[in-house]
């Protein structure tokens, strides 16, 4: 078994560069402009009509962005993101492809090594050459006259090799760790469907629903349309309120977003008598995503988008387990169904149809028992979760950190003779 961590020698003999990521190379290296080390062109210009469902891959600024009936290059080559807020970022293409004009693409020159050279490119981080903040760019001008450590070739060869390999490895780890996570996520939706849909009790006597999608119940759970469990509610916002939101993901936030993660560039009303003031214990959902599961039990007094519907529960539904109910897959299909619109961007959940929704309801005692248990199998799950996630995080450092290293000669990767003192031309 090949291990993942390893411990390499540097080189005997390094020299000082001037080069700002990579002031110390081995000594037998040389320095070159990477204009001398490759040829560097933007692609051409794509126009939205010219995306084919099939066809020859194109490249953008960040990647792959569709398919094309031409092709305007061959082969593995390094790519270079030339605008955007990823500028400078690093593809490889293969085979036949379009590069757009919003990438660079590396020919490399006198055999330089593709992996080598793009991975040398990525550590170079090209995105500190941006010369826009409104819309980052980069100009194959400066870029080329970039100086970089260029070993021999053999050298380059080793160094790809070993990236490739290790690459590899870590990849394979992070997707093992990924897939753990994935069946952690599937085993609490699964926890929380049964919990939700059939108690806490396996032995409890069921009946048929009579509704096909829920199945069987416990015998003493009630079926109650929303109608008879919630009153809407529409209060101004006051100043001083937090804007709360709901997302599809955790339901509705317990802080006022941060403009830095205002992702979705969210306009804020200045008048906020305009937002819907809410209160711990209500329901808020977003009738434009509610089909999504944009859903949640209030738990901080707030305001929300006047997007947002407010429904106020009877005293006998516990608002956390109408939550983690109507966060399940059936019933966020239910209220798919009452959604109206002819296509998915244009659907609302209307309060007319929010009332005719049908819901689960045991008795409170069993509902905050089974929010109990929920709560608690969370807890444990998400801390498997997080460490699983800080593993893959410092597994990325790690790969990172070790194709740093070999780019730049802080280490001397497997295959790699040096040469003897008396045998070093100096460049």
């Amino acid at each position: 078994m090949t291990t993942l961590y390893v411990k390499l020698p540097d080189y005997g003999r390094y020299k000082n560069t001037e080069i700002e990521w990579a002031n110390q190379i081995p000594l037998h290296w040389e320095v070159k402009a990477l204009k001398h080390i490759a040829k560097l062109r933007s692609g051409d210009t794509i126009r939205p009509e010219q995306f084919t469902e099939d066809g020859y891959p194109v490249f953008g600024g960040n990647g792959f962005r569709g398919f094309t009936n031409s092709f305007n290059n061959s082969g593995r080559l390094p790519l270079i993101g030339r605008q955007g807020a990823l500028c400078g970022n690093v593809n490889y293409s293969s085979g036949d492809f379009f590069a757009s004009e919003h990438a660079v693409v590396v020919y490399p020159k006198s055999g330089a090594s593709v992996t080598w050279l793009g991975e040398t490119i990525r550590t170079a981080n090209f995105n500190r050459l941006s010369q826009s903040s409104a819309q980052p760019g980069i100009a194959v001008a400066v870029v080329e006259n970039q100086t970089f450590p260029y070993p021999p070739l053999p050298e380059q060869k080793a160094i790809a090799a070993f990236i490739d390999q290790k690459s590899v490895q870590i990849d394979q780890a992070i997707q093992v760790k990924e897939r753990q996570i994935e069946l952690l996520k599937e085993r609490r939706q699964i926890l929380i469907q049964q919990a939700v849909t059939s108690g806490l009790n396996p032995d409890v006597p069921m009946r048929d629903s009579g509704i096909e999608w829920i199945g069987e119940i416990p015998a003493h759970w009630r079926l109650m349309a929303n109608r008879a469990l919630f009153r809407e509610r529409v209060e101004p916002g006051q100043e001083e309120l937090p804007l709360l939101s709901v997302s599809i993901h955790s339901g509705v936030s317990e802080e006022e977003i941060a403009e830095e993660d205002n992702v979705r560039g969210r306009v804020k009303i200045e008048d906020k008598t305009k937002y819907n003031r809410v209160r711990p214990g209500d329901i808020a959902f977003n009738m434009m995503r509610a089909w999504q599961g944009a859903i949640g039990a209030v738990r901080v007094e707030g305001m929300v988008s006047p997007a947002y519907t407010i429904a106020v529960p009877r005293p006998c539904l516990d608002p956390r387990y109408f939550e983690h109910q109507y966060r399940t897959p059936g019933f966020i299909q239910q209220m798919d169904r009452y959604s109206k619109g002819i296509t998915d961007f244009r659907k609302r959940l209307y309060w007319d149809g929010f009332k005719q929704l049908i819901t689960l309801v045991p008795p409170l005692e069993e509902q905050q028992a089974i929010v109990e248990f929920i709560e608690r199998s969370m807890l444990k799950q998400n801390a498997a979760v997080t460490l699983l996630e800080q593993q893959i995080s410092k597994l990325k450092e790690y790969k990172a950190t070790l194709i740093n290293s070999a780019v730049t000669g802080k280490i001397k990767v497997p295959g790699v003779v040096e040469p003897e003192a008396q045998d070093m031309e100096v460049v």
